[in-house]
């Protein structure tokens, strides 16, 4: 298993649309919302993804702001969910933070359905639940 983190700008063009694949495939299609999956902030943000000889198995966004660091569209592709890709692809990605971006307080989004997955890692939710794209989400912060 290789974990791979690159700018935009690292980025080659295939690798730029297995991540834009995936993303679609989980965000949009998966989880039935029409919404612009594709945005600004990933041209500021670390890619990062897990392959298994050359296959893609999952993926995150890490986004240093003024606030916080945040990691998003957090996804494991399907063929690999319950084979503990996903624990090892958020190791991987708290790793990849405190290299780049040291003692800086780290968030996410997490659908309510996952706050006991982002627990493992020492995240505690922060916020009431609010819908995003009508799905009930939670914020959570490295405690």
């Amino acid at each position: 298993m290789e974990y791979k983190v690159k700018t935009l700008a690292e980025l080659t063009s295939a690798e730029l649309l297995e991540i834009m694949k995936e993303r679609v495939a989980v965000f949009v299609v998966e989880q039935e919302c029409a919404y612009q999956e594709v945005d600004e902030l990933d041209e500021q943000a670390l890619h990062t993804w897990l392959e298994d000889d050359s296959e893609f198995v999952g993926y995150t966004r890490i986004i240093n702001e003024s606030d916080a660091v945040h990691i998003g569209r957090v996804l494991t592709v399907k063929k690999y969910r319950g084979a503990g890709h996903g624990e090892l692809l958020m190791n991987k990605t708290l790793e990849a933070v405190q290299e780049n971006y040291p003692g800086r307080p780290i968030v996410l989004g997490a659908q309510e359905y996952a706050t006991a997955f982002y627990k493992k890692f020492g995240f505690e939710v922060i916020s009431d639940v609010y819908l995003e794209d009508d799905i009930p989400h939670v914020d959570m912060q490295l405690g």
